[in-house]
């Protein structure tokens, strides 16, 4: 079965995406994992398309294929058929050393404890992704001032260890978005923190995915925070619907 993607959303208020950055899009998209003498459908051809600006999220149980979609959607995985392009370039046909290269400029990551490095400050976490990054890549957004947009300015010196577990959160999206990446992937980023915080942390990704023409997948259990995505797809046994 072809899942269909719901159509794009229009622009937010505020919207700077422009055409060039056209964000992500999977189609026909199958993954297969062996599970000792069995193997496992991960990704059952797999449609899906975020334009930039937009945050998509997807939900579903454990086990469903969400970290498999994020893994072949990033380029640390390959699928066993179909394409994956960002921006669009097709990473699927891509040597390793390209698809990393690819990371590195249009790729942002989001995790589930914001993987911070411990011996560094919140500014430093920033300041870090820009030294490595390409001399033909974009020149990324000042850290500074990404931390001030995420609220994070007055915690600028302090380490991991000081700052609280949405704080956390905070500079991790800021670091994902220091290279200007043109797709964000973000994995469970309110697992770790109370109701309140997980509302501050989703409205955020619409509003920085919005403003900076962002295609923002987020991977989530919680159903309360999808009010601030503009689309919602389920996930089941490797198939992807659209539900909103």
């Amino acid at each position: 079965m072809t899942s269909q993607a719901a159509p794009a959303p229009g622009p937010r208020e505020g919207d700077t995406g422009t055409p060039d950055r056209q964000g992500l899009v999977m189609e026909g998209v199958c993954l297969q994992h062996g599970d000792g003498t069995e193997t496992v459908q991960a990704l059952d051809n797999v449609d899906l398309t975020v334009r930039p600006g937009e945050l998509a999220a997807i939900v579903g149980p454990s086990g469903a294929g969400k970290s498999s979609l994020l893994a072949v959607a990033g380029g640390l995985a390959r699928p066993d058929r179909g394409t994956v392009t960002v921006a669009g370039i097709d990473i699927t046909a891509a040597g390793a050393r390209a698809r990393a290269r690819l990371r590195r400029e249009h790729i942002g990551f989001v995790f589930q404890s914001g993987n911070l490095i411990p011996a560094l400050t919140a500014l430093d976490q920033l300041r870090l992704p820009l030294r490595f990054r390409p001399r033909r890549a974009r020149s990324g957004r000042d850290p500074m001032a990404l931390l001030e947009d995420v609220g994070m300015a007055d915690r600028a010196g302090r380490h991991p260890h000081r700052l609280s577990g949405g704080e956390r959160q905070r500079v991790g999206i800021a670091r994902a978005l220091v290279n200007e990446p043109s797709v964000l992937l973000v994995d469970e980023p309110t697992a770790a923190l109370d109701r309140a915080r997980s509302h501050e942390i989703v409205r955020l990704l619409a509003r920085e995915a919005g403003q900076h023409g962002v295609a923002a997948v987020m991977v989530t259990h919680d159903h309360d925070v999808l009010e601030h995505c503009d689309t919602v797809y389920e996930m089941v046994d490797g198939r992807l619907t659209a539900l909103t």
